[in-house]
C-alpha cells in the first residue's frame, strides 16, 4: 500500500504525510508552518505564494519529481495576468499534493517575516572610494583638429585632474556626445580610478555640473541571510540597510546539504546561482527603493562570503569544497563587473570580492580581520563570527591564525523542537528563578519582561511563537546555572530539579518553557535532544578556538570578540556558561555586530584597504580542523556544559555551578541516557 505524499516545508524544516490533493495551505496549517493567508484560500490575496523545489534532497530524504504538486490553474493563472507572478512561484491555496515534495516559504509570504538583524555598526573609515565626480571643461571640436570628443574628454581630465590612461565602456561612447552638447562642453564624469591592476574608466557622464552623488553597496552574502549597506560614495554615509534570507535555503540551510545538492543534481549548482542572483536583485531594488537612489547610479559593490556562497554566486560548481583538500578555485581577490554577475545596478559597475583565506575560511573572515584588525592588537585577541559555519582568528602583532568550524545551524533556531529564526514574537532573552525554577523571557518585539503585568498587552500582534538562537543559549545556561541540566546535558527529573516543569518525555526528560495552547498558541519547551543539539554546536566552536589556542602555544586569550549578527545578541556570561567560548574576564567579551558587513564598508568606502587585506590574508596562516588530532580530544571534553577538563576559573568566581549529575541509571531516580 502507497504511503501519502511526503511534504517538507523550508526554511522551518516541519514536514508530514498528507492525502493526494491536500492544498498546501492546507498542509501548512495543519503542520503549524508560518504561511500568510487573508482570503482564507479564495485565491484572492495571493499571500500564500510558496516556492516548491524538485530534485534530489539527501538531507531531507526526498526526491521531487515533475507532477508532486497539481497543474498550473485559472486562479494562478488570472493572478500572474494581473498582478505577475515571480517564476516558479506557486499559490498555496491552489496547488495541492500529489507526490512527496519539498516547499520553501519566501519570507515575504510569512505572517512572521524574518527580522535579519545586520545592521551598519558605527565605525570611523577614512574615505577614499573607488568612484569620484570630476567637473572638466572640454575643448570643443575643431575642423584643423582631427582628435574625437572621447580623445579630448580625456585630455581634459589628465590636464585638469592629472588622470591618465583613461577608459570607456560602450555605453559611454554611445551616450557621450549629445551629453557634451547639451552641457556646452562643460560635464561632469563619474570616474572609477582603478587600481594596479585596471586603468581609470569613465562611468557616468551628465551635462554641466553635477550636484548629485554616486552610490555603492556592502555586501554580506551569508548562507543563511544577505545584508547590504547602500552607502553614498562622496560622504560615506550609509543611507539605508536591509535584509533577506538567502533563496539557497531552500536546497539545504547548511553549507555542506548545498553542496550535496550540486553534486546530486545536474544543473543544480547552476539553479543555486540564479536563486541566489536573483535575491540579490530584490534585494538592491529594496534597499534603493527605500533610499530613493536610482540603481543605474550605484556604480560600484563590494562582497564577502564564504567559500561556497563565494562559489555560487560567481556561477562556479562548489565539487571540489565537498571534498579533501577543499580546493578553491581561486582565493585571490577578484575585480569584476556588474553585469558578469547579471546584477541589476550600473551596467559597468565595479564589483570587488574580498580574498577567501583558505577553503572554509573565506572572504567573510577576510572582512572580519579587516574590520577587526588583530593583526594591529597588541594583546591576543579571539575573535569569533558565530554563525552555521564559524569563522574563528586569533591572534595579534606577532602573528594570526583562522580556522573554521562546522556549528551548523542550531544557534539560529534550526534543529531545536521549539527554535525559530529571529523574528517578533521569538523568545530572545531568558532568566530562570533560582527558587521556583520558572523562566521569564522577553521576545522580539518588545522591551517587556514576560512577568510584567502589559506583557501580554503589547505582544498580542505576534504571541509567543517560539525561541531563536540568542534565546535557546541563554536557556540552557539558565538551565544548568539553576540545577536543571547537569554538566553531561541531562535533563533532572521532578524530584532531582526541584520543578513540575521538568516533565517525562520518552526515556528522557524536557522543560517546560511556555504553555500556549489554551489561546492556540504553541506548547514552548527544551527537550533532551535540543540540549544535544547546541552541545554540538558549541563543541565545535570551542574547539576550534582551543586547537588556534594550542597552535599558539597559550592555554588562555586577552580579550574575545563575538562577530556576525548573531553574536551581537549573544550574552557573554551565558556563552561562557556553555562554554562556546574560553574563560576570559566578562568585560573583555565584547560583540563586534556585523563584522563581516563593517569590513565590506571599510572595502568599499577605502580603497587602499583592499590592498591591505590582500597583504593581511597572504600573512594568515590556516589551520584545518579536519586534520588537526587534538580537535576531537577538544570536542568531546567540550561537549560538557561548560567543560569536561578545562577549569574556567574566572567564570567560577562569577557563577557557581551546581555539580549534581543526573544519570544515575535507577529507574526511579533518574532516566538512562539515549546515545546520539
Amino acid at each position: 500500500m502507497s504511503q501519502d505524499p511526503l511534504v517538507v516545508f523550508t526554511p522551518s524544516g516541519k514536514r508530514g504525510r498528507f492525502p493526494v490533493g491536500t492544498p498546501v495551505l492546507t498542509a501548512a496549517r495543519q503542520l503549524g508552518v508560518d504561511l500568510d493567508s487573508v482570503c482564507g484560500g479564495r485565491g484572492i490575496c495571493s499571500r500564500c505564494q510558496i516556492t516548491p523545489g524538485y530534485g534530489e534532497f539527501s538531507k531531507h530524504g526526498v526526491t521531487a519529481r515533475d507532477g508532486a504538486l497539481s497543474q498550473w490553474n485559472a486562479v494562478e493563472q488570472r493572478y500572474r495576468d494581473k498582478r505577475g507572478l515571480t517564476e516558479g512561484r506557486r499559490l498555496g491555496c491552489q496547488a495541492t499534493l500529489q507526490s512527496d515534495i519539498v516547499i520553501d516559504v519566501p519570507p515575504e509570504s510569512q505572517v512572521h517575516k524574518q527580522v535579519v538583524r545586520k545592521r551598519a555598526e558605527a565605525r570611523d573609515i577614512v574615505l577614499d572610494p573607488s568612484t569620484r565626480l570630476f567637473y572638466v571643461e572640454v575643448a570643443e571640436p575643431d575642423m584643423h583638429d582631427p582628435s574625437g570628443d572621447l580623445e579630448r574628454l580625456r585630455d581634459a581630465l589628465r590636464e585638469q585632474w592629472d588622470l591618465h590612461k583613461i577608459t570607456a565602456d560602450l555605453h559611454i561612447l554611445q551616450e557621450m556626445q549629445p551629453v557634451l552638447r547639451k552641457g556646452g562642453w562643460k560635464v561632469t564624469v563619474a570616474v572609477h580610478l582603478g587600481d594596479k591592476e585596471n586603468n581609470p574608466r569613465i562611468m557616468q557622464i551628465w551635462p554641466g555640473y553635477y550636484d548629485g552623488t554616486v552610490y555603492g553597496l556592502a555586501v554580506d552574502l551569508g548562507s543563511t541571510t544577505i545584508a547590504a549597506h547602500l552607502c553614498d560614495l562622496q560622504t560615506g554615509e550609509v543611507l539605508a540597510s536591509s535584509g533577506l534570507m538567502n533563496p539557497q535555503i531552500r536546497f539545504g540551510e547548511d553549507l555542506m546539504s548545498r553542496v550535496s545538492y550540486s553534486m546530486m543534481n545536474a544543473g543544480g549548482a547552476a539553479e543555486m546561482t540564479r536563486a541566489v542572483r536573483a535575491g540579490m536583485r530584490d534585494l538592491f531594488t529594496q534597499i534603493a527603493e527605500e533610499a530613493g537612489v536610482d540603481l543605474a547610479l550605484i556604480v560600484d559593490a563590494v562582497f564577502v562570503c564564504n567559500p561556497v556562497m563565494h562559489h555560487l554566486f560567481l556561477g562556479i560548481d562548489p565539487f571540489e569544497l565537498g571534498q579533501a583538500p577543499f580546493a578553491l578555485t581561486t582565493n585571490s581577490a577578484l575585480r569584476l563587473r556588474g553585469d558578469d554577475l547579471e546584477l541589476n545596478i550600473h551596467p559597468s559597475a565595479r564589483v570587488y570580492l574580498l580574498p577567501c583565506i583558505a577553503g572554509h575560511v573565506g572572504a567573510d573572515a577576510a572582512a572580519v580581520a579587516l574590520s577587526e584588525a588583530p593583526d594591529k592588537s597588541d594583546d591576543l585577541v579571539l575573535v569569533v563570527d558565530v554563525g552555521t559555519n564559524a569563522e574563528i582568528l586569533l591572534g595579534n602583532k606577532e602573528r594570526v591564525l583562522a580556522c573554521s568550524s562546522p556549528t551548523g545551524p542550531a544557534f539560529e533556531g534550526a534543529q531545536i523542537s521549539s527554535g525559530q529564526r529571529a523574528a517578533p514574537g521569538a523568545i530572545e532573552r531568558v532568566e530562570i528563578d533560582p527558587v521556583t525554577k520558572a523562566p521569564r523571557f522577553k521576545v522580539i518585539g518588545s522591551d517587556l519582561w514576560s512577568d510584567d503585568p502589559r506583557f501580554v498587552i503589547e505582544i498580542g500582534a505576534t504571541g509567543i511563537t517560539g525561541i531563536c538562537g540568542s534565546g535557546i543559549i541563554e536557556m540552557v545556561a539558565e538551565m544548568r546555572m539553576h540545577g536543571i541540566v547537569d554538566a553531561p546535558g541531562l535533563i533532572g527529573s521532578p524530584e532531582q530539579t526541584g520543578s513540575d516543569r521538568c516533565f517525562p518525555d520518552g526515556r528522557t526528560y524536557s522543560y517546560l518553557v511556555h504553555d500556549g495552547t489554551a489561546d492556540g498558541g504553541p506548547l514552548i519547551t527544551i527537550t533532551n535532544r535540543d540540549i544535544r543539539e547546541i552541545q554540538m554546536a558549541k563543541a565545535a566552536l570551542y574547539s576550534g578556538a582551543r586547537l588556534l589556542m594550542d597552535k599558539f602555544g597559550v592555554d588562555k586569550v586577552d580579550r574575545v570578540v563575538l562577530a556576525g549578527a548573531f553574536g551581537a545578541h549573544i550574552s557573554s556570561k551565558h556563552a561562557m556558561v556553555l562554554g562556546m567560548i574560553p574563560d576570559a574576564p566578562l568585560d573583555k567579551v565584547t560583540s563586534a555586530g556585523n563584522a563581516a558587513g563593517t569590513g565590506a564598508r571599510i572595502a568599499l568606502l577605502n580603497t587602499a584597504a583592499r590592498a591591505e587585506i590582500e597583504a593581511t590574508v597572504r600573512a594568515i596562516h590556516k589551520v584545518e580542523t579536519a586534520i588537526e588530532p587534538r580537535f576531537q580530544e577538544h570536542f568531546v571534553n567540550a561537549s560538557a556544559i561548560p567543560n569536561a577538563v578545562e577549569p574556567f576559573p574566572i567564570l567560577n568566581s562569577i557563577v557557581t555551578l551546581p555539580k549534581a549529575t543526573f544519570n544515575t541509571g535507577a529507574e526511579g531516580g533518574g532516566r538512562r541516557r539515549r546515545r546520539g
